[in-house]
C-alpha cells in the first residue's frame, strides 16, 4: 500500500507520499536498508472505490476518487475527516477500480 503521512509520522527530509507493508506488533524480522518502522494508531477510515478502468487510464481513475473525496462531507454520518491519520492508497488495479481510504473521527 502507499500512505500519505501527516507530519508527525516524517523525519526531516523524508516523503509525505510512502510505501507501507503491514507487519505484527512483535516483528523482529530484518528491516531492509532505508526502511524503518513506524507505529500507527487503530484508526476508522472510510473507503472510496472507483469503478474499473484501463490500465492505461490509471491518472484519471486515481484523479476521478480524489474529486469524489474532496467533494464528500462526512458530517453527514456524524464524522469529520482525521488528518491525524494517514491517507491511504491501494495498488490501483483496472479491473477493481481504484481504491483510497481516509481516516475519520
Amino acid at each position: 500500500m502507499c500512505l500519505w503521512l501527516p507530519k508527525k509520522y516524517r523525519k526531516p527530509n523524508s516523503s509525505e507520499y510512502v510505501q507501507g507493508v503491514e507487519v505484527s506488533l512483535d516483528y523482529d524480522g530484518e528491516i531492509p536498508e532505508g526502511f524503518e518502522v513506524i507505529d500507527l494508531p487503530k484508526a476508522k477510515y472510510l473507503m472510496f472505490q472507483g469503478e474499473p478502468f484501463a490500465e492505461e487510464d490509471y491518472c484519471e481513475a486515481i484523479e476521478m476518487v480524489q474529486k469524489s473525496m474532496d467533494k464528500y462531507d462526512p458530517s453527514i454520518i456524524g464524522y469529520s475527516w482525521d488528518d491525524e491519520n494517514p491517507r491511504i492508497q491501494l495498488e490501483p488495479i483496472g479491473t477493481r477500480g481504484y481504491i483510497e481510504m481516509r481516516a475519520i473521527k
